[in-house]
């Protein structure tokens, strides 16, 4: 199915009203009910793990259709209102301070449910580590989402802030055992011209280079990345040296890699990292490498072994996003002011379905019916 169209997600101001807090509380739980009645917890992760019915999902239960608030409003009403016990899936982690509870949040949960702890944090800390320092694309990760099953299936939504431009982007993961290349189910925001991007499958090299140099004795590599930033200035002392190994500066890589370079702190986390002396890119991530020791090796990669990474922006999530607004309407207003009387139908008649499913299980196409019966009754009423 090809997608088209594009999406933005700026910063919204102000708060969602108690009385539409309420609605998409019930409609959010009605909806996720019914999901799992038809394909049990398993498949709704999947589905809130595809951009593209996560933002439609979020449109229906009267969130704005552009906001970086359709994100951490609607996965907080989740983590709300659904229940392991009932639904079988558990909303970990969210904004700010709760993104780094997840691992405390999973310890509690492993001791109701048969849950592999070790493998699950360590699945939520390299997924934080990839969307930072893996890919760098000037959004600071302020928000990440554990999503699991009673069974131990997951998938992570997380979201970062450019601060300059005031938009956001959404990364969302479906469980997986490849972590560093293009491991995502997709990216949502804005597309840029520049970003350092080492999971593109066609870096297979550079990710090899970046686990040799964390190898090397750390003062041989902070050799390199004097010797690369002095190549980045364009210092005259190095002009024959450019020359005679021709050495081509990408004005890429002059863009990215301006900033100031720490060298002494680069120095410890590689003097931690060669102690450790990781096998794999994994290992890396997970015992010390941050983005700004991270951008000194890909200098040093792009310029002394001609390995860059890839400096494009890795969104690869178009999309309508106007096109489910018209099921609730918009907090703001957009397309329309939410329908109170309308959004209270419909979640009373979802609710009724839920009640009737349950004590009629043995039909299994019942709640199915009621759902195409009132798309049916939708349809007639429009026209």
């Amino acid at each position: 199915m090809k997608l088209e169209g594009i999406a933005d997600l700026p910063l919204h101001t102000g708060h969602v009203p108690p009385w539409l807090a309420q609605i998409m509380k019930r409609l959010s739980k009605a909806i996720i009910d019914i999901m799992v009645i038809e394909w049990g917890p398993e498949k709704v992760v999947e589905r809130l793990s595809n951009p593209l019915w996560f933002q439609g999902f979020n449109n229906i239960i009267g969130m704005d259709w552009d906001s970086s608030g359709s994100t951490t409003v609607t996965l907080g009403i989740l983590k709300e209102v659904i229940k392991p016990e009932e639904e079988g899936i558990a909303f970990l982690g969210g904004k700010g301070k709760n993104a780094i509870k997840v691992p405390e949040e999973l310890y509690i949960l492993s001791k109701k449910f048969d849950l592999d702890y070790e493998k699950l944090v360590r699945a939520s800390r390299l997924v934080a580590k990839v969307d930072s320092v893996l890919i760098q694309d000037s959004h600071t990760l302020y928000h990440h989402s554990f999503m699991v099953t009673t069974t131990g299936k997951w998938g992570i939504i997380q979201q970062g802030m450019n601060i300059e431009t005031k938009f956001a982007r959404r990364y969302h993961w479906k469980e997986t055992e490849n972590f560093v290349s293009e491991p995502h189910s997709g990216i949502a925001g804005t597309k840029q011209n520049l970003a350092i991007n080492v999971v593109e499958k066609d870096k297979e090299n550079t990710r090899k280079l970046i686990v040799d140099l964390v190898r090397e004795r750390p003062s041989n590599i902070v050799g390199q990345v004097k010797r690369a930033m002095s190549m980045l200035k364009g210092q005259t002392t190095l002009d024959s040296f450019n020359k005679a190994f021709n050495i081509i500066i990408s004005p890429q890589a002059k863009l990215i890699y301006m900033k100031p370079i720490d060298v002494n702190r680069i120095q410890n986390v590689l003097q931690q990292l060669y102690e450790y002396n990781p096998s794999n890119l994994e290992e890396v991530l997970l015992n010390g490498l941050g983005p700004s020791t991270a951008r000194a090796l890909y200098l040093v990669a792009d310029l002394i072994y001609n390995e860059p990474p890839s400096y494009k922006d890795p969104v690869n999530y178009p999309y309508d996003p106007f096109k489910y607004t018209f099921a609730s309407g918009g907090k703001d207003g957009i397309p329309f002011p939410v329908n109170r009387k309308v959004a209270w139908e419909v979640i009373y008649t979802l609710e009724d379905i839920i009640e009737k499913a349950k004590l009629e299980r043995k039909d299994k196409d019942f709640a199915l019916n009621k759902l195409k019966e009132m798309v049916k009754y939708g349809d007639k009423e429009r026209s």
